[in-house]
């Protein structure tokens, strides 16, 4: 247990960590402040020193992991003409379907504050879904000019089918549903035309 007063290194992170195992391990029902903190290691107050309420905390958890996402599909472009195209496009789906544990995001959904927050740090520009869209367009864009896809390809809303598609599994994650990395790649495969199954390594 970390004495109050003592700095503790990325504190944030530490408490998301900390909150993703509570809601893995025991569900949404016993996420609290002092649950999370308990499993960081850190003095009970530590949460409400660096959030405004459990609603802020589970917001900010969200937001950025969203970010981490779009931060990787942002360096997308950049990786035309490298490894496969539907490589590429499987690497960047399954990151956004893991960056999120489906409890965090039916807690998310089921706390209208921290719904609220999200949606309105989204619309104020912080990196999301929107973000990540654009990138993945403009990954398409670079490997249609490397002539890698099939002509006449509408990139924008392949782009969209991708991402849509990811916000749908990563909503609907709970245990049981089918394998999302095969749905994926079976989404994949229909928008580029080709059997992509073996496609690339686990993301």
């Amino acid at each position: 247990m970390s004495p109050r007063g003592v700095s503790i290194p990325d504190v944030r992170e530490r408490l998301f960590d900390a909150a993703q195992r509570v809601l893995a391990r025991e569900g949404p029902s016993a996420l609290t402040s002092r649950a999370i903190t308990a499993e960081a290691g850190c003095a009970k107050g530590m949460l409400h020193s660096h959030f405004d309420g459990l609603d802020e905390f589970v917001a900010e958890l969200v937001l950025d992991r969203f970010a981490r996402t779009a931060r990787l599909a942002a360096e997308l472009p950049g990786r035309a003409g490298a490894a496969t195209v539907a490589e590429n496009l499987i690497t960047v789906t399954m990151a956004l379907l893991n960056s999120l544990d489906s409890a965090v995001a039916s807690l998310a959904m089921t706390r209208p504050g921290a719904s609220l927050r999200i949606r309105q740090a989204l619309e104020a520009g912080a990196p999301g879904f929107t973000a990540i869209q654009d990138s993945i367009t403009s990954y398409l864009d670079a490997e249609q000019r490397l002539g890698r896809l099939r002509g006449g390809m509408d990139r924008p809303s392949a782009a969209l089918a991708l991402v849509g598609t990811a916000h749908h599994l990563l909503m609907t994650g709970w245990a049981g549903a089918a394998d999302p990395r095969a749905q994926t790649e079976r989404l994949v495969g229909l928008l580029l035309g080709t059997d992509v199954s073996d496609a690339g390594p686990e993301a």
